[in-house]
């Protein structure tokens, strides 16, 4: 298991802008310091220059890298290479070839496959089985971009059916490889009760982690993923009553079943995170 800390709330920070490096680390569980899409073609070498010279927490510390076959993925490997972070998130990840062309070129790293094109989900599985690889997460606009699709969601802000399919499809891959999943980025910053709705099924659904692009979003990721009291209590007392049970038994008028104490275990187990 990877001995980065991925989150529960993970932010990105564009590369090109040193002076929040510090600041976001403080922020967020976990910094991904972006050297594709938030940095302007023109500012990528700047970028690479200025993650060549930080010193974040490498534990806490993710650098995502441009794309496999782009002009820009040799030039990224070689700035990690001049630094002690250990795990990347390649961007539009789309085959296992991809993955192994990240270990060729900088070793023994630790993968996140960012799945957000159509060939990018569609592999998902064989993605999440290869050598490196510790997560998946997907990327919704990308995706809908890669289909030539305009918008990932309705005039009422909920997911296209291709964004959902394409979302559980990846956490579902993740989980039958036993690897961590992390939900997309929730764009419209300023509704938080929209993102609150949105990380609270992620963690309901098995996401171990959700991705940021605003400080303001960490707190909001942050609450859902910690259990409230009342549900750490329930946890420990049914996992309690189990150790005398044998098999299927009855807990305050319901069934209780080994699924049901896993979800327990999981709930403790978000609880010793915070």
């Amino acid at each position: 298991m990877s001995g980065i800390a991925l989150g529960p709330a993970l932010l990105f920070c564009p590369a090109d802008r040193p002076e929040r490096y510090a600041k976001a680390a403080e922020r967020a569980d976990t910094v991904i310091l972006d050297l594709e899409d938030a940095v302007a073609p023109a500012a990528k070498q700047g970028a690479r220059a200025a993650l060549a010279a930080s010193e974040l927490p490498p534990d806490r510390t993710v650098v995502r890298l441009n794309a496999v076959g782009t002009p820009d993925f040799a030039l990224d490997c070689a700035a990690v290479r001049g630094t002690a972070y250990r795990t990347v998130m390649l961007a539009k990840t789309e085959s296992v070839d991809d993955i192994a062309a990240v270990r060729a070129a900088l070793g023994d790293v630790e993968v996140i496959a960012l799945c957000e094109t159509a060939r990018g989900v569609v592999n998902a599985v064989d993605i999440a089985r290869a050598d490196g690889v510790i997560a998946l997460m997907w990327g919704a606009e990308d995706l809908v971009a890669s289909l030539g699709g305009t918008s990932s969601r309705t005039s009422a802000g909920t997911y296209r059916a291709v964004a959902l399919q394409a979302r559980s499809h990846v956490l579902l891959a993740a989980g039958a490889a036993g690897r961590l999943a992390i939900d997309a980025v929730y764009v419209d910053i300023a509704y938080l009760d929209g993102l609150a709705a949105e990380a609270d099924d992620a963690v309901a659904s098995g996401f171990a982690a959700k991705a940021c692009i605003h400080p303001g979003q960490v707190a909001t990721v942050r609450a859902a993923f910690a259990p409230v009291q009342a549900e750490v209590e329930w946890a420990r007392a049914l996992l309690a009553a189990a150790e005398t049970e044998r098999g299927v038994f009855t807990y305050e008028g319901r069934m209780v079943d080994e699924p049901i104490l896993r979800h327990a275990r999981s709930v403790l187990g978000r609880a010793s995170r915070g």
